[in-house]
């Protein structure tokens, strides 16, 4: 038995070594190795102790991907071990072909947050909010849960329910939500219209391979029925893809200005995105962007983009903070791990991640009034203890009241909207503007 135990040590021994030479490798370069070995033999040493010692007998794989998924989720909330599974999933994932709610969400304050909710999706029809925190799933309460699994246990085949519950801190109220997964389609650029004196205004829903092309198009509308300035909308755009953002930042920036650089923890990893722009079509347009706490990653390299080069005024309430970069790495047997490598900053040197990006004119929504501040382990304890202590009531149909809600989003009753027009209208003023076609 004792020779059972030390055999299965030692494979373990030699799967974790293979596995820190190729994983860990980048990372303990520069820093000393015999203290990086130290540890692996304590680790082993830990491994060896659970093999022979805990009640139930576990395979070193399972012990190995247990410790991986432990150590990647202990970095950020954005890096995680990938098993096999999990690894073919998120290649599959990126063809979009999975039932979803529409929400982007991450680990913040040590809760599942709602990032943003997409327009036109289950959470958006439902009434769900940026900011909104998922306290329980199905009858699973969400603490410590991985984001891995929070996304796994959201997602589902098309045309069935999930049940979660969320804490909406502006209203101090808990609420269940029952909402039927769809296949998730996004249009990127929506509501593209000239509002009053040669205002044009953009909503961008999302940062995705054919957005610039869609986004070309709508300026091309724009200018074609006399938009002669503009305004684009990110409010709970949650990003996308950085090609796209580079992309569509250099049809209002000239040849040569910085967009957006990332810095990693080797020089290999560094790189400064400038714009090619040599058309020079809409670099004279006076411009607003409208961001907000749902405005994240490639919305956030975009408005900072536009702030830094002084291209635009940025006009909302302070946008979410999502600016590291993560790579996917294959290992040897299948799995994978998502590593965040690096981080953006924008033109002027500011990290995006954790920071945001401030507006020039901050605006708050007339009815967000959200109120943010950092969580201590009693806050956490009072929301999971009164989850738990809420009486399960049947969930009110809330899907018309929220599509009554969205509806208030016309011009006319968007107030952060309405403090952008005036803005760009000062802005044109200031100039003398006179429209160069």
């Amino acid at each position: 038995m004792v020779k059972k135990c030390f055999a299965a040590a030692r494979k373990i021994l030699l799967t974790l070594v293979f596995l820190f030479c190729a994983v860990t490798w980048a990372l303990s370069a520069g820093q000393g190795k015999e203290d990086l070995y130290s540890k692996v033999e304590l680790f082993s040493y830990a491994l060896t102790t659970i093999q022979s010692e805990y009640v139930d007998e576990k395979t070193p794989k399972d012990l190995i991907y247990g410790s991986l998924k432990g150590m990647l989720s202990s970095l950020d909330p954005h890096s995680q071990f990938l098993d096999p599974q999990d690894y073919k999933n998120l290649k599959t994932e990126t063809q979009g072909k999975f039932g979803g709610l529409g929400i982007e969400i991450t680990i913040k304050d040590s809760l599942l947050t709602i990032i943003t909710p997409i327009d036109d999706t289950p959470a958006w029809r439902a009434g769900l909010k940026s900011g909104d925190r998922i306290v329980k799933i199905e009858k699973d309460l969400t603490r410590d849960m991985t984001l891995d699994d929070a996304v796994k246990k959201l997602r589902g085949d098309p045309g069935t329910d999930v049940h979660i519950t969320i804490l909406r801190e502006s209203e101090s109220l808990i609420k269940d939500f029952t909402i039927t997964r769809e296949i998730i389609h996004v249009q990127d650029v929506k509501d593209v219209h000239v509002i009053a004196d040669g205002i044009g205004y953009i909503r961008l829903a999302e940062f995705r391979e054919d957005s610039h092309k869609e986004f070309r198009e709508g300026l091309k509308q724009l200018k074609g029925m006399g938009a002669d300035s503009l305004i684009i909308d990110l409010r709970n755009d949650p990003g996308g893809l950085l090609n796209t953002a580079i992309k569509i930042s250099e049809e209002f920036l000239p040849a040569g200005q910085t967009i957006v650089s990332t810095r990693g923890r080797h020089a290999s990893q560094d790189a400064i995105a400038k714009s090619g722009n040599t058309n020079g079509k809409f670099l004279n347009w006076p411009m607003v962007v409208l961001i907000n706490e749902g405005s994240a990653s490639a919305s956030e390299i975009f408005a900072g983009a536009m702030k830094d080069n002084k291209r635009a005024l940025i006009v909302g309430t302070k946008s979410f903070g999502k600016g590291s970069v993560q790579s996917v790495i294959p290992l040897p047997d299948g799995s994978g791990l998502r590593l965040t490598t690096a981080k953006y900053f924008t033109p002027s040197g500011v990290c995006i991640h954790g920071t945001g990006i401030t507006p020039d004119v901050v605006v708050e929504k007339d009815d967000d009034k959200d109120k943010k501040k950092e969580k201590g382990k009693d806050d956490l304890d009072k929301i999971f203890s009164d989850v738990q202590k809420k009486d399960a009531e049947e969930t009110p149909d809330s899907a018309q009241k929220a599509k009554e809600s969205q509806q208030k989003k016309k011009d006319d009753t968007d107030n952060q909207l309405q403090s952008a027009l005036n803005v760009i209208k000062g802005i044109k003023v200031y100039r003398g503007f006179t429209p160069n076609h």
